[in-house]
């Protein structure tokens, strides 16, 4: 007689999802988390929420921002360097509730796989936990996924969340910019992490273009396009009496951006001139035949933020800020606040 076949036994780990080493990636975030932690944490990393005692504020205004990297991952993925785009996460996160004056306090993050590799995730989250000490702001949990059915090979997301606090009496949202106000610019790193899509349509993402060196950037072309997204915070903070308005500088360029902090009646005016564009820019121009109006719509353009001040204090800002550069002006007009690029 026949002997009937015993059924599969099915695993969690056959169908994808190894817990082991999920265990481990959490081991290896946590030893990183724990540099970054600040006395208000109340809870260890592994508990099933982050705790953060709330104090040294009067009247505080919490402040807060979700983000990505986009499609640089998508690079970084090619040439097997996972170290900066944590570091762009974070500072991404800082710049853009730091335009109303807010104080980075803690972050989480978001990160998922097809399969969890715990070396890539600890390079990912060694650059996370770095840029939060660099402003003193406590990583204090996240989730960590492996859903092979969601990613495919090297796919992964990385999302940030950030809470941070600000004084009422001491927010900034630009409604005291007027007309006669000076505009300062301050340098990108280059692209930060937006118009990857588009470089990738006009480059490829393969490693050998990746590996391409070119004269006019001094390196390969996957290194200028990882170098990671800059922070403003510790360089504006001790100016913060001095500056009406600011505005970070990403997808949608000083277009998109500028006009999300005028009153109405205003417009900024830009004077191209009066920075120099980075060679990758000029590089991604030629080689896409991109005209110049998708350019500064779609890219920062080597201004990475503005910040908005009186005549009064532009001397005051511009010898504080050695990089910074009058690169414009608030002028009148009519009707809904926009941006002109001279």
């Amino acid at each position: 007689m026949p002997t009937e076949k015993e059924p599969t036994r099915e695993t969690y780990a056959a169908a994808g999802v190894d817990l082991a080493i999920s265990a481990r990636a959490k081991e290896l975030i946590s030893k990183h988390a724990r540099l970054t932690l600040r006395p208000e944490v109340l809870t260890g990393l592994g508990f099933f929420s982050g705790l953060f005692e709330f104090k040294g504020f009067k009247q505080p205004v919490l402040v807060s921002s979700v983000d990505g990297v986009g499609t640089k991952l998508k690079i970084a993925s090619a040439l097997g360097r996972y170290n900066t785009v944590g570091i762009d996460l974070v500072n991404h996160c800082v710049n853009d509730i730091f335009t109303c004056g807010a104080e980075p306090l803690f972050f989480l993050d978001y990160v998922a796989m097809s399969k969890l590799e715990p070396e890539r995730v600890e390079a990912i989250v060694k650059g996370l936990a770095s840029a939060c000490r660099e402003v003193g702001m406590a990583l204090i949990g996240g989730e960590t996924a492996e859903m092979p059915g969601l990613y495919t090979g090297d796919d992964y997301e990385l999302v940030g969340f950030i809470i941070g606090a600000v004084e009422k009496e001491k927010i900034i949202l630009g409604r005291q910019i007027k007309a006669g106000d000076v505009i300062l610019g301050l340098p990108s790193g280059g692209l930060h992490t937006n118009g990857y899509s588009l470089v990738r349509k006009i480059f490829g993402e393969t490693t050998q273009i990746l590996n391409t060196h070119y004269p006019e950037l001094g390196k390969t072309l996957g290194e200028e396009l990882l170098v990671p997204h800059r922070c403003y915070y510790q360089q504006l903070k001790p100016l913060l009496p001095y500056i009406k308005g600011m505005a970070h500088i990403t997808g949608g360029g000083l277009e998109g951006n500028v006009p999300r902090v005028l009153p109405p009646g205003l417009k900024a005016r830009f004077n191209t001139k009066a920075w120099t564009i980075p060679p990758i820019f000029k590089l991604i121009q030629r080689q896409g035949n991109v005209d110049r109006d998708e350019m500064y719509r779609v890219f920062n353009m080597g201004i990475g933020m503005v910040v908005i001040c009186s005549p009064d204090n532009s001397d005051k800002l511009t010898k504080a800020l050695p990089e910074a550069k009058v690169i414009g002006e608030v002028i009148r007009q009519a009707g809904k606040a926009r941006v002109v690029i001279e």
